[in-house]
């Protein structure tokens, strides 16, 4: 029995739901939109409106904003295994490496993932 071929967009919609239940879980709350997209061998995911008003209030001077990033670092690097088990189940390749950065500005958050081989070649 084979397993079932999707779509590029099904399975970028796969990794924005996978993405946005960990941000529940793990971060502590969802964010508002998440968008996902395969490049070749990398996957790009831009995640808005994740933070808190307290977090947007803190945001206002700098030392909010470097607790702020401080904060989100640690917590997502305590969860990268699990974020790169959730993304390895949905295209079923060795993640390779994971990048992550957070705009205090826009509220907006991306991670960009390598992953071993060219995503698009498989579908």
């Amino acid at each position: 029995m084979d397993t079932p071929k999707y779509t590029k967009g099904q399975i970028e919609a796969q990794i924005s739901e996978a993405v946005s239940k960990f941000e529940k879980e793990y971060m502590g709350r969802g964010p508002k939109d998440i968008k996902t997209k395969i490049i070749q061998n990398h996957i790009l995911i831009i995640i808005d409106g994740f933070l808190s008003q307290s977090e947007q209030r803190l945001a206002e001077n700098n030392q909010g904003i470097k607790l702020i990033k401080d904060m989100r670092t640690a917590l997502f690097e305590n969860a990268r295994n699990h974020l790169e088990e959730l993304i390895n189940d949905i295209v079923n390749i060795k993640v390779v490496s994971m990048h992550s950065d957070v705009s205090t500005k826009t509220g907006e958050k991306v991670i960009v993932l390598t992953v071993g081989c060219d995503i698009e070649e498989r579908i």
